[in-house]
């Protein structure tokens, strides 16, 4: 298994790059999110990969991040989701967009993807909505590739341009307070994620109280 790559970009195509990594050549097909992020040709860059194995084919796929490359191996364990399908959900919202859409169950936000309807959106909301709390205390912990060491004669390195960071640690730390107070993770996630869209300025502590109160009984 090729997990990541890292190397000299030599080209971009419209959904793909071809990386050489000492001399070896691999084409590597990202979302459009992520190839607005990488450098131009002649320019180091890294990424975690995915391979997908066919019996005509092997095909990597490419991801800045260990929690992008999570989602889309979540993703595409729903029937119906194939890479294609995983790719679009990750360029249109990102992997934290993936997160809140799915933790708050907005089928919506999934559908925006192209080629991707709804009723494939809401078996993705329902098949992985209580997977979305690991995942996004993961996205708060998790690193990004370090760029490629420049090949023998380069005078510099050109660092792969990271997306819109995620919005800090002060989410993973709210949900992990209100699962400690006895909220269910889902539930906790959920209200987290609302409290977050609701305000993304909030700290840790003004999370909490918002999501205790989103928790709160009605009535």
């Amino acid at each position: 298994m090729i997990g990541r790559v890292a190397g000299r970009l030599d080209y971009r195509g419209s959904d793909h790059v071809l990386i050489d990594v000492g001399g070896v050549g691999y084409i590597v097909y990202v979302s459009d999110r992520t190839l607005m992020g990488l450098p131009g040709p002649g320019g180091a860059c890294a990424l975690y990969t995915d391979l997908v194995v066919r019996e005509d084919l092997l095909q990597l796929y490419g991801f800045p991040t260990l929690l992008e490359k999570e989602w889309h191996r979540l993703l595409t364990s729903v029937q119906g989701v194939g890479a294609k399908a995983s790719m679009a959900i990750l360029s249109t919202l990102g992997a934290d967009g993936v997160s809140r859409a799915i933790a708050l169950g907005d089928a919506g936000s999934v559908r925006a993807a192209p080629g991707v309807g709804p009723k494939l959106a809401q078996r993705v909301v329902m098949e992985l909505k209580d997977k979305a709390p690991a995942l996004m205390a993961m996205g708060h912990a998790a690193p990004r590739p370090a760029p490629a060491a420049p090949a023998p004669g380069d005078d510099a390195v050109i660092e792969v341009a990271a997306p819109p960071p995620l919005p800090s640690s002060h989410s993973a730390e709210a949900m992990s307070a209100l699962t400690n107070l006895g909220y269910a993770p889902p539930d906790a996630s959920r209200a987290v994620a609302e409290a977050m869209d609701a305000d993304p300025a909030l700290d840790t502590a003004g999370l909490i109280r918002a999501a205790l109160r989103l928790l709160a009984p009605k009535g």
